[in-house]
């Protein structure tokens, strides 16, 4: 099944989305189990709607760019809370601004050990070669 036929449908099942999203059955029941996803059932089967696989969208993309589970999920809560998504979309910017304070510190940090790595391993090569 392609992308457009998967939006067009109303139900899917757990091995649909695990294998649209290249991801684990597991891990799907895994954000059932963290109240991130509520699929409905038919006897014992899940069967998830639309919304449940734009929330999977949101979970993934939201893991893939380093959010927490407990970040994405109130990110998730606002969005059923507030029909205007203004606090939604407030706190969107407050953790992304965080994020990336975050990653620029660790971009700091991984320059500085290249540089000490590279000034080490020019100065081991030195001693070798005797120069």
């Amino acid at each position: 099944m392609n992308r457009l036929d998967a939006e067009k449908r109303d139900l899917f099942a757990i091995a649909d989305l695990a294998k649209e999203f290249g991801i684990s059955t597991r891990t799907i029941r895994f954000y059932e189990s963290k109240g991130l996803l509520q699929p409905d059932r038919v006897g014992g089967t899940r069967v998830f709607r639309r919304r449940d696989r734009a929330r999977l969208i949101l979970i993934l993309r939201g893991k893939r760019l380093g959010f927490s589970l407990r970040d994405i999920s109130e990110y998730l809560a606002l969005y059923d809370a507030d029909e205007t998504r203004t606090a939604q979309v407030e706190l969107l910017i407050e953790k992304v601004d965080e994020r990336l304070e975050l990653l620029r510190q660790q971009l700091s940090d991984l320059e500085m050990t290249i540089g000490e790595l590279t000034e080490i391993r020019q100065l081991a090569a030195e001693r070798i070669t005797g120069k």
